[in-house]
This record gives structure tokens, sequence and C-alpha cells, in this order.
């Protein structure tokens, strides 16, 4: 049953309720503001932390499994590890990058170890100068990123 005009008579309520809800939640977003605070919304697409030491810790963890890849976080959590070569031996790197500038205390790195004992893995201590050599391997690839950058 209709009321004269193309849509029937029980989706006429709904289709308001609908468009009132629309307009309210408009009205919230601040009048002259909304076109602005969409295109706000939409700019924030790229990543929240420096592009360069994101790129360096991806590539220079390319050789294990990630398990969590956040790059507004700045966060890189790798997977368990373990060299074909040393079969009773397996790490798990974490990388956070702490600030948007290219600088040394912008990185972090944090590494477990574990070795198999009678069947299961027990925790080690990491190797001395593992993290720092991390660390250093990122930063220098994110400098070398920077440069080529800057170089076209």
């Amino acid at each position: 049953m209709t009321d004269g005009t193309t849509q029937p008579a029980t989706i006429r309520p709904f289709a308001t309720a609908v468009l009132l809800a629309s307009a309210l939640a408009l009205a919230a977003c601040g009048g002259k503001k909304g076109p602005e605070a969409v295109t706000q919304q939409t700019a924030v697409t790229t990543i929240g932390v420096n592009s360069y030491l994101w790129r360096a810790s991806l590539e220079t963890l390319q050789f294990m499994p990630l398990s969590q890849v956040d790059s507004a976080g700045g966060v890189i959590v790798g997977e368990w590890y373990q060299n074909p070569n040393i079969p009773n031996e397996r790490v798990k790197v974490t990388v956070a990058i702490l600030d948007g500038a290219l600088r040394a205390d912008a990185v972090q790195v944090s590494a477990q170890r574990e070795v198999m004992q009678d069947g299961r893995w027990v925790a080690a201590p990491v190797r001395a100068g593992t993290v720092q050599k991390l660390e250093e391997i990122i930063l220098e690839r994110a400098r070398t990123l920077r440069q080529a950058s800057l170089a076209r």
C-alpha cells in the first residue's frame, strides 16, 4: 500500500529516522568545521614514525617472520627465528621507533634468546652487543635511505 509516493508507508518512517540520525551526526561534527575535520582525518594515512627508520627496521628484520607490524605505533615484533645452522637456539626481536626524527635514540631494539635443553626451550642471555649491533644496522640503513631520497 502506498500513499502517493514511490515509497511504501512502512519504509518512510525508517528512512526518516536514518536521515535524522545522519543529520544529528553531522551536526555533532561542529557545523562549519565538518569538511575540514573530514579532510584532516583522510590526511592521516601516513605512518606515525620516521619513515626511514621504519623502512630500515623492516629491511633489517626481513630474515625472520613478523608477528606484529604497527606503523602508527612504530612497533615491529618478530616471531621466534631459528637459524638452520644453529638448530638448538632461537631468537625473537622487537623494534620500537620512538620518534619522528632520524636520531639514534629514536630506535629501540630488544631481543630474547632461548636454547634447547632436555627437549624444551629455556631462556638464555642474549649475546653481548647483539641489540646494539641491530640498532646500528637500522640507523645506518635509515641514513642511507635518507641520503638516497635527498639525492633525487
